[in-house]
């Protein structure tokens, strides 16, 4: 009685219904997930990204937008020939192929050249230190212009003929001349080493002296001993200088004469 009940009821409709119904049921749900994945992540859609390259970015922005893509500004560069707002560069490149959400990164030329602050090069440094750490730091080194000073000491920068400072900012497209002493020193030319302090002309006095001197001519024979009166005739001049108050000359007295 028992197998019989079971067989019947193994092949019962109800039984078979329900396991149709769950077989349709996890069918389309399968489908489902598949598909509505591919949709919501456009799987298999991709677009042809535009060269915008050297475009102004209001153009390419609206190149963009044609297609379904959008368009975000990552970073600014300065080149000296193209116009402000001009792309410079595009992530990803034209060509490329992309799905509609994916955003397009550009560079844009800047209106003005980026500055950069000038080191402490000025009497601290030599020509070959001084070019090294301006050409590390994205300066444009001229030839330097040679002056009278120590060999390849540093004695002033120059920008576009202008004297400048540490500390300045110069713009990074502008060229830096460094004035490098040549060898050689001459004091009447120190004042143009540091053109940039002002010199003044002071005159000074010499200090006067504690004596005055005369000069009187006295007889003197060719060792250089004075002649007295009726020895020679022979005066030549020297220089009679008052004596000092500490040692005064003194006559010396005749001898007397011996009986």
């Amino acid at each position: 009685m028992v197998s019989k009940r079971f067989i019947s009821n193994f092949f019962s409709t109800y039984l078979w219904g329900n396991v149709l119904a769950i077989v349709i049921i996890i069918i389309l749900l399968s489908l489902g997930v598949r598909y509505g994945i591919d949709y919501y992540t456009h799987h298999g859609e991709s677009i042809v990204v535009p060269d915008v390259i050297h475009k102004q970015f209001d153009d390419a922005q609206d190149i963009m937008d044609k297609v379904g893509l959008r368009i975000e500004v990552s970073d600014t560069g300065y080149v000296k020939e193209l116009p402000p707002d001009c792309i410079l560069e595009q992530t990803p490149a034209g060509g490329k192929r992309v799905k509609s959400t994916h955003v397009i990164y550009v560079t844009i030329n800047a209106a003005n050249a980026p500055t950069l602050e000038l080191p402490d090069l000025i009497d601290n440094s030599s020509l070959r230190e001084a070019q090294a750490q301006l050409l590390s730091m994205g300066f444009k080194v001229g030839e330097p212009e040679y002056i009278p000073g120590e060999k390849d000491w540093i004695y002033g920068i120059l920008v576009n003929g202008r004297h400048v400072q540490a500390g300045d900012h110069i713009p990074s497209d502008a060229v830096v001349v460094l004035q490098v002493g040549d060898g050689t020193r001459n004091i009447a030319d120190t004042t143009s080493l540091h053109p940039q302090f002002d010199y003044e002309e002071v005159e000074v006095q010499e200090p006067e002296s504690e004596y005055e001197y005369e000069w009187v001519e006295v007889p003197v024979d060719e060792n250089g001993n004075e002649i007295k009166d009726g020895e020679g005739d022979m005066p030549r001049t020297v220089p009679s200088v008052p004596p000092s108050p500490a040692t005064v000359p003194v006559e010396p007295a005749d001898p007397k004469p011996t009986d």
